[in-house]
């Protein structure tokens, strides 16, 4: 089975990952602490879960 194609975005400017993306992985000291699809990602949640190590 053909794999998808992917890229990885990492970007300063939060309002436009979303676009870019099917789904947000959001790291904090080195580990993914959260997975949001861009579908369902407010810039509150993926700051949220950015600086509280995922607790969101």
């Amino acid at each position: 089975m053909p794999l998808d194609p992917a890229a990885v975005v990492i970007s300063p400017y939060l309002p436009g990952v979303p676009a870019l993306s099917d789904r947000i992985l959001v790291a904090n000291r080195g580990k993914i602490v959260e997975e949001i699809k861009a579908t369902e990602a407010p810039e509150q949640q993926i700051m949220y879960a950015a600086v509280h190590e995922g607790l969101a």
